[in-house]
């Protein structure tokens, strides 16, 4: 039986020359008049990536390929680094432990999941993070960062647990590295020689998954 995700990170040598970003679908009806009704289908968006740009060399293609056929093609998910977009922290810079908002405490929750907000309220987009790089979650109280061992983090889900429940009133924030969780979004894997010890691909398109 085939799993349906793999916990392992597509290689990030290769992923760094990869392009995408966000999708969202939207319906656009252009009515007689010339306004316009928009009916947004996704409350949140959905990655896509090319990663073709990123192979330069027989032995990243090498790599590929034998990555490509150990996730079946698009039957298997895995991590992706989104080198644009992987860390808690505005500008894409090391993650810090007052980045994102965690939730607030009222004297019984432990659990938090992990969120990465984009722009500030009203306009606000709350993002859930599943997929956190193991070790590089941090958490504060009011401004004050706790030690590793005040918290855990399921690295497979995003829920950080604290050891004490948070007093109400508390404000919970955090910092951490995330990968998104993607998969090939093609059965086929078409690679050329275009010269002696060069490899190419046309396409080599993923998705983001929704866990």
């Amino acid at each position: 039986m085939i799993e349906d995700f793999h916990d392992i990170r597509f290689p990030e040598d290769i992923a760094w020359g990869s392009a995408g970003g966000p999708v969202f679908s939207t319906d656009v009806v252009v009515l007689a008049s010339g306004h316009e009704r928009r009916n947004a289908d996704w409350a949140e968006a959905r990655a896509r990536y090319d990663i073709a740009m990123g192979v330069r060399g027989l032995e990243q293609l090498a790599r590929l390929i034998a990555f490509f056929r150990a996730r079946h093609g698009r039957a298997c998910g895995f991590r992706f680094k989104d080198w644009t977009d992987c860390s808690s922290d505005a500008g894409n810079g090391p993650p810090g432990p007052l980045d994102q908002p965690l939730g607030q405490g009222d004297g019984s929750t432990t659990g938090f999941h992990l969120i990465k907000r984009y722009e500030a309220p009203p306009w606000h987009v709350d993002r859930r993070i599943v997929k956190p790089v193991a070790g590089s979650v941090r958490v504060a109280v009011d401004g004050a960062e706790l030690p590793p061992a005040a918290f855990t983090v399921d690295a497979a889900t995003g829920l950080v647990s604290l050891a004490v429940a948070p007093a109400t009133g508390v404000v919970l924030t955090a910092g951490f590295a995330f990968d998104v969780p993607v998969r090939f979004d093609t059965d086929h894997l078409p690679a050329t020689l275009e010269d002696y010890g060069i490899g190419a691909l046309r396409a080599v398109p993923l998705v983001e998954i929704r866990l």
